[in-house]
């Protein structure tokens, strides 16, 4: 059995607050790099628009008569000027619009999560702060705040909603602000710090049953 993790608490300003420790299964567990990519392959699945198409012989204009007669031309015979083999015609085996979604079974998924907050507690790439509030919803605010915290590549994991620190963050091209119900596994790899607040840490308990 590995031992517990104890974490340092930070402000917002980065000024140790206290100490806590993590839960042994979010945070203490194997890091399964084979989940990690089964999942990241489903969600990548998932965002797929599947709307490439090439049309059909049904599909392209014109083609309705015979461009020339059977025989007598000494040209090959054609039937159609939308043959696939024609400049202008159909194509043969195109993509057609389809859905690429699937689904993993819930227990491999909720693995794969644990697996990932495993990784970033493993590899000192998890903060945890008491709280961050913002005076405005304001962009640069959160960027201080980031830059405060020396992480400005960072995935920022809420407990519940909080209108001001999620409008702060969209128009940050290296942060996102996401609420404990949508953590996932692409963005949890995708960032390189992640922070969260004590309250996010019991979402996640909740989230996950530990």
């Amino acid at each position: 059995m590995a031992e517990p993790i104890s974490i340092q608490v930070v402000s917002q300003q980065r000024q140790p607050v206290g100490e806590m420790t993590l839960p042994d299964k979010i945070f203490n567990g194997p890091v399964r790099q084979h989940l990690l990519y089964e999942v990241v392959r489903m969600q990548r699945a998932n965002r797929r628009a599947g709307t490439a198409a090439t049309k059909t012989r049904a599909a392209v204009s014109g083609g309705g008569a015979k461009p020339w007669r059977q025989k007598g031309t000494g040209r090959a015979r054609a039937g159609s000027n939308r043959s696939p083999i024609w400049v202008g015609g159909a194509t043969i085996f195109g993509p057609q619009p389809r859905d690429y979604s699937y689904r993993m079974p819930a227990s491999a998924r909720r693995a794969a999560l644990c697996a990932a907050l495993a990784a970033k507690a493993r590899d000192g790439k998890l903060l945890i702060v008491d709280k961050i509030t913002l005076a405005e919803p304001k962009t640069k605010l959160l960027a201080k705040v980031l830059s405060d915290l020396e992480a400005p590549n960072a995935l920022i994991l809420t407990a519940e909603k909080d209108v001001a620190l999620e409008r702060a963050g969209r128009n940050l091209p290296h942060a996102k602000v996401l609420r404990v119900e949508g953590a996932n596994v692409y963005d949890l790899l995708r960032y390189d710090r992640l922070i969260l607040s004590q309250d996010a840490i019991e979402a996640l308990e909740k989230r996950l049953g530990a």
